[in-house]
C-alpha cells in the first residue's frame, strides 16, 4: 500500500521530449520519476495559451452569450464569449477584446475567478473575467473561422439553460460558478 504523503510529492522532470505542434497548442511527453520508487514513465502534456471566459452582464440583467459551432463534439454550443490570451495580456484585457470582437459589447471588466482546466494533461488556465454594464458598442468581429450567434438571456433562463444541459461546457459551468460565489461573496 501506498503511503498517502506520497500523493502529493512532486515527481522530478527528467527529459522533456516535444511531439507536436498543432498551431492552438503543442503536445510533449514528459518522463518523469516516481517519487516512491524512481522508476521513470511517459506522461503526455498539452501546452496551450491560458484562456479566458467572459460573463458579460447587461444593465437589465441578462448574460451577453454566444452560440456556435464546435468540432470537437460536433454540436451547436451556447456558450460565454472567450478565447486564447495573446502574448503579453492579462485576463482582463484578452476578456475585454474577446467580448467585443465576438459580440461587439463592452463594459466594465474585473477578473472573478481562475481554473486549471484539466491539470492532467493541460498545462493551461482559464480565466472568468466578469464585465458589467455591457452594452453594444460595436458590430462583432469574430476571426475568420468563428462564426457565431450572438444571443441575451436573463438570469433565470441562463440558470435553466444549466440545469436542463443547454449550457454543458465545463469552463463555462464553472464561469457561473464563479459568478455565484461573487455574488454571494457581494450580499
Amino acid at each position: 500500500m501506498t503511503d498517502p504523503a506520497d500523493a502529493t510529492r512532486e515527481w522530478a522532470r527528467v527529459r522533456i521530449e516535444p511531439r507536436g505542434d498543432y498551431r492552438i497548442f503543442t503536445t510533449r511527453i514528459d518522463h518523469c520519476a516516481s517519487p516512491v520508487d524512481g522508476h521513470v514513465h511517459p506522461f503526455v502534456v498539452i501546452d496551450a495559451p491560458d484562456w479566458v471566459n467572459v460573463l458579460a452582464r447587461t444593465d437589465d440583467d441578462a448574460w451577453v452569450l454566444v452560440r456556435q459551432f464546435r468540432f470537437g463534439t460536433r454540436t451547436t454550443t451556447l456558450e460565454l464569449p472567450g478565447g486564447a490570451v495573446d502574448r503579453g495580456e492579462d485576463f482582463v484585457t484578452a476578456g475585454a477584446r474577446e467580448l467585443l470582437e465576438e459580440t461587439g459589447y463592452a463594459g466594465d471588466a474585473t477578473l472573478i475567478g481562475v481554473v486549471t482546466p484539466n491539470p492532467a494533461i493541460l498545462s493551461n488556465r482559464c480565466g472568468t473575467v466578469l464585465v458589467t454594464g455591457a452594452r453594444r458598442v460595436a458590430e462583432p468581429k469574430p476571426d475568420p473561422n468563428e462564426l457565431i450567434e450572438v444571443v441575451t438571456m436573463p438570469d433565470t433562463e441562463a440558470d435553466n439553460a444549466l440545469r436542463d444541459g443547454r449550457i454543458d461546457h465545463a469552463l463555462v459551468v464553472a464561469a457561473f460558478q464563479w459568478w455565484h460565489l461573487h455574488r454571494a461573496d457581494r450580499d
